[in-house]
C-alpha cells in the first residue's frame, strides 16, 4: 500500500501542516513552470484548510484551481462545490487565481463530457496538487460503490480525463475527474477527519474489492505516493 501516514493531535495542526505543504508545492511548481495547477474536494472537512490556505502569499495569478469532482447543481446551488470553493478558497490572496468550474449548462453530466474535458485541459498533463476527501462509505472524488460508470471512472489505464456519474444512493448526478487522471498528480493527499472515517479508511488497507470501498483504487497503486492527513477531531 503506497501511503504515507501523517496523524495529527487535532484538527487545527492539521490544517496548518497540509496548508503549509500544499502552498509549498505549488511555490515549486510556480518557481519550476511559471504557473500551478490546484484540485480541490467538497464536503465541510476541508473548509478551514481552504481558508487558511486562501491566506498565502502565492503568485495566485499563476495558478489554476478546479474541482476533483462536482455535483451537477446550479453554481449558486448550497451543495455546489464551486460555491464552497469560492466562498472559502478563492478570497485574502487566492481571489487572484484561476478557477476553471467543471459545471456546464448542459442539464446532465452525461451529455457534458467532450466539453468538461475540454475545459480541463490544462490539467491534463498532471495535476500539481490534488487533494481528495472520503465518505464514510469509502467513496473518494465521485466514485460511488455501486455505480454504472464506476469501473470507467477507476480505469488506471484510461485516457478519458473526467467521467459522469449517477450515485446510487447519494443525491444530484455528478462529474468527476477519472483515477488516471488524478494519478498523474506530482502530490497527492487524502484528509481525513473523525474516527468513523479512520476506521473505513483501516478497513481499505485490508485486502478487498475496489467496487466495495473505491478509496482502494489509489491504495493499490504502488507507483503514486498517497499522503494521509488525518486526525481523530478538534
Amino acid at each position: 500500500m503506497a501511503f504515507h501516514l501523517n496523524e495529527m493531535e487535532s484538527n487545527q495542526a492539521l490544517v496548518v501542516c497540509l496548508a503549509d505543504r500544499i502552498a509549498s508545492n505549488l511555490d515549486d511548481a510556480l518557481q519550476e513552470r511559471g504557473s500551478a495547477t490546484l484540485a480541490v474536494s467538497g464536503g465541510s472537512t476541508p473548509k478551514p484548510l481552504f481558508e487558511r490556505l486562501s491566506e498565502y502569499p502565492l503568485d495566485w495569478r499563476s495558478i489554476s484551481v478546479t474541482q476533483v469532482d462536482e455535483r451537477w447543481v446550479d453554481e449558486s446551488h448550497e451543495d455546489s462545490n464551486a460555491l464552497l470553493i469560492r466562498r472559502h478558497l478563492l478570497r485574502n490572496a487566492a481571489a487572484d487565481a484561476e478557477f476553471v468550474s467543471m459545471k456546464t449548462s448542459a442539464a446532465s453530466p452525461f451529455q457534458a463530457q467532450a466539453e468538461v474535458s475540454s475545459k480541463l485541459s490544462a490539467f491534463r498533463d498532471g495535476i500539481d496538487v490534488v487533494v481528495l476527501g472520503m465518505g464514510e462509505d469509502g467513496h473518494t472524488a465521485s466514485f460511488f460503490p455501486g455505480a454504472a460508470t464506476l469501473q470507467r471512472a477507476m480505469d488506471p489505464a484510461s485516457d478519458e480525463l473526467c467521467i459522469p456519474v449517477k450515485p446510487p444512493r447519494a443525491p444530484h448526478e455528478r462529474m468527476t475527474f477519472t483515477l488516471a487522471a488524478l494519478l498523474r498528480a506530482r502530490h497527492l493527499y487524502l484528509h481525513i477527519t473523525g474516527e468513523s472515517k479512520w476506521q473505513v479508511f483501516q478497513k481499505a488497507t485490508e485486502p478487498g474489492s475496489v467496487e466495495e470501498l473505491p478509496i482502494r483504487g489509489f491504495l493499490a497503486e504502488t507507483e503514486m505516493l498517497m499522503e494521509v492527513f488525518y486526525a481523530s477531531g478538534d
